[in-house]
């Protein structure tokens, strides 16, 4: 029984280790747009097919809880960053206005009614 023992806690030394969480990116709405663009760019994200119907891109993490919107210069809420985070079984949506706020506020409500939209 102690052998046994002995050689789980061995062999779970030698397992691989889990790699560490990635550190959570917040909008940091003092950044110029552009910077911040670039910030939330410079993460491994994989974007989703462009719509050319739409002046939006959008960006998910690799472990798809974190999603980002960006606006291209033809968007009515251009500038703007923003980002939904799925943790708990919640979904939260924030972002950053660089622009009018009507058309930032309409987007954002756009994005965070989203969460709850189901396929029927």
């Amino acid at each position: 029984m102690r052998a046994a023992a002995l050689l789980a806690l061995v062999a779970c030394a030698c397992a691989p280790k889990e790699p560490p969480a990635a550190a959570e990116m917040t909008l940091d709405c003092a950044l110029p747009f552009e910077a911040l663009k670039a910030k939330v760019l410079a993460q491994t994200l994989t974007p989703a097919p462009k719509d050319p119907t739409q002046p939006y891109r959008f960006y998910s993490s690799e472990d798809a809880r974190t999603s980002y919107l960006i606006t291209e210069p033809e968007a009515p809420a251009h500038p703007a960053v923003m980002m939904q985070q799925a943790r708990s079984g919640k979904v939260t949506t924030t972002g950053c206005r660089y622009g009018g706020a009507g058309a930032y506020d309409q987007l954002f409500n756009y994005l965070d009614g989203l969460k709850t939209w189901r396929r029927s």
